[in-house]
């Protein structure tokens, strides 16, 4: 039996090597991705995100909890990041979920970044394959400790898990662009802590403002296709039906004591009806798609362009040092080259 049948009979073994492949970029491992895509399509993807220390690994390990009570398996890939001057990575947030380590229903899996911005390693959109063809019925994927525009979650997830906490300046991170706009779910954890409620409070204002202000630019994404916080007046796009409109709800929990946790599951289950069900939902999971393609796109032309200019590439860079030309001039003239080929 080949790799990829062994992952959809759900041989953990298989799973577990064909994530080191993909991780190492082996040869092959595109055709094995191709191999396992028509058994893919079925989980549940939740992204886990948030600024550092704020229980996102602890979280994870209460919502594997909740998920494994209801009789779902789960699929985890914990994302670590690469230290840049050994390129080494601990790999230890699932230290925090070893409680799990001996259920056959949960595969947890850690990857460092390896230098990749975004939040997410290279790979960890391709692992999430290898876990919905294994037969998880919902990944849970945790990332780096991410700022405001490292968002690549958003691009694999379905639906996107924002962990804040009180007094870590999250006040102030809640006005800047990119938090909000991710989160399909907010969750204040740590909310036994003073600040809990003034966290929530200026998350469901920020919520409001960042919809008036995306609506009178006309934008099409982030909370426009959300509806607003729980205030007076929620202006609302008006080529839009408000009952499609996704309202990201803001629950405070403590993960270390596992309050508010069922509550978050719950939040997750009907936002995921919500993507299945609406032409809002499925315009967004048309949009990440395509996103995905593009991505998938540059990728691959800038690997057929560096290996096939190798050459070109050094002779550019020595001109440019020389300040025979300059690196825009430079640029065209390699592209010219590459797409004349």
């Amino acid at each position: 039996m080949d790799l990829a049948a062994r992952i959809v009979a759900r041989d953990p073994r298989a799973a577990a090597r064909a994530m080191r492949d993909v991780d190492d970029r082996v040869p092959g491992y595109l055709e094995l991705l191709k191999a396992i895509f028509p058994s893919t399509g079925k989980a549940t993807v939740v992204g886990v995100t948030g600024n550092p220390g704020a229980g996102k690994s602890t979280l994870t390990d209460r919502l594997i909890e909740k998920y494994r009570a209801s009789g779902k398996s789960v699929g985890v890939i914990c994302v670590d990041p690469s230290s840049p001057y050994t390129g080494g990575a601990i790999l230890g947030d699932r230290i925090r979920m070893s409680r799990h380590a001996t259920d056959p229903g949960v595969f947890i899996r850690s990857v460092a970044t390896r230098g990749h911005l975004g939040g997410l390693s290279r790979s960890a959109r391709d692992m999430v394959r290898i876990l919905d063809a294994y037969g998880a019925d919902v990944v849970i994927v945790e990332t780096v400790g991410v700022g405001q525009d490292e968002l690549e979650i958003t691009r694999t997830a379905h639906s996107t898990l924002v962990v804040m906490a009180p007094g870590m300046g999250d006040e102030v991170q809640a006005i800047k662009a990119g938090i909000l706009e991710t989160a399909d779910v907010f969750a204040v954890n740590k909310a036994d802590r003073d600040g809990a409620d003034a966290t929530v409070r200026d998350l469901e204002l920020m919520i409001a403002l960042g919809t008036e202000t995306m609506v009178a630019a006309g934008k099409s994404r982030g909370h426009v296709v959300h509806g607003g916080a729980k205030v007076d007046v929620i202006p609302t796009s008006p080529t839009r039906d408000d009952a499609e409109l996704w309202t990201p709800p803001i629950h405070k929990c403590v993960a270390t004591k596992n309050e508010g946790v069922a509550e978050l599951v719950s939040s997750l289950e009907k936002h995921a009806v919500w993507l299945a069900t609406t032409e809002a939902g499925r315009a967004r999971r048309r949009t990440r798609l395509a996103e995905e393609v593009r991505e998938a796109l540059r990728e691959t032309l800038i690997d057929a362009a560096t290996h096939s200019l190798r050459a070109e590439i050094d002779a550019a860079v020595a001109a440019v040092d020389a300040r025979a030309v300059d690196p825009y001039t430079a640029t065209e003239a390699l592209l010219a080259k590459f797409t004349g080929r």
